[in-house]
């Protein structure tokens, strides 16, 4: 691992902090590590069954008849929606059921569990926050390979567009998200964001002076949900 690789995340030590520490520098990822009280299992409990992503609204998760620990735990999700309102961001707290790759995902899967990257057509930061199941991962910029750039996928998807190697090539590229997707080099190590941990991480937006962060949702199977903060 290189030392830029190395130095790509920053720990911070209060939401302060977190919100006002630059991306710069080679940084493109903050990290706010934290333990949380309650039973974030409880809350999932009573949200009962589903399938897919659930979008909980403040509202549906104060409603919940949920023991002391649970309460703790409902009461920890708002609050952290709360601090990042305040500071003009728009989080959504999801419980999500499942997130499976289906098996028509092509040559170059663009689905949220394949390593990928953020985009936006201004400055602005992804937020995220695991509470409860599998955690999301990050892929430092030097342990991958831009997978339209790997010569064999490339070509595959040239055939699937059906003309040069050109500037509406990469037009199409760019149209359908292949170009913020990519593959870890032989031998690379994702690091995982951890429960609890509250992460800033770099989007790609014109004028974006460090790298965009590379990172992935994990598939979880029905049965086995997640409580992920998004913004």
């Amino acid at each position: 691992m290189s030392d830029a690789g190395l130095s790509r995340i920053r720990q911070v030590r209060s939401f302060e902090e977190l919100m006002t520490a630059r991306l710069a520098n080679g940084v493109n990822a903050l990290c706010w590590q934290r333990t949380l009280p309650g039973d974030f299992a409880e809350v999932i409990a009573k949200l009962g069954p589903g399938e897919g992503i659930l979008a909980l609204e403040d509202e549906r998760v104060r409603s919940l008849e949920l023991s002391p620990a649970g309460r703790l735990a409902a009461e920890a999700m708002l609050a952290d929606q709360k601090l990042l309102r305040d500071h003009d961001l728009v989080p959504s707290l999801n419980c999500v059921y499942d997130c499976v790759r289906g098996p028509d995902a092509g040559t170059v899967p663009t689905d949220v569990t394949s390593f990928h990257v953020d985009s936006a057509p201004v400055e602005v930061d992804t937020w995220l926050c695991t509470y409860h199941g599998a955690c999301s991962e990050g892929l430092r910029n030097e342990d991958a390979l831009l997978k339209v750039e790997i010569p064999k996928i490339r070509e595959i998807l040239r055939k699937e567009y059906g003309g040069s190697d050109d500037a509406g090539f990469g037009e199409f590229l760019h149209e359908h998200s292949y170009d913020s997707h990519y593959a870890p080099k032989p031998g690379a190590k994702p690091y995982p964001f951890g429960t609890f941990a509250l992460w800033r991480i770099a989007t790609r937006w014109p004028g974006s002076p460090v790298l965009p962060c590379i990172h992935r949702a994990p598939e979880n199977h029905p049965g086995s949900p997640r409580l992920l903060l998004i913004s």
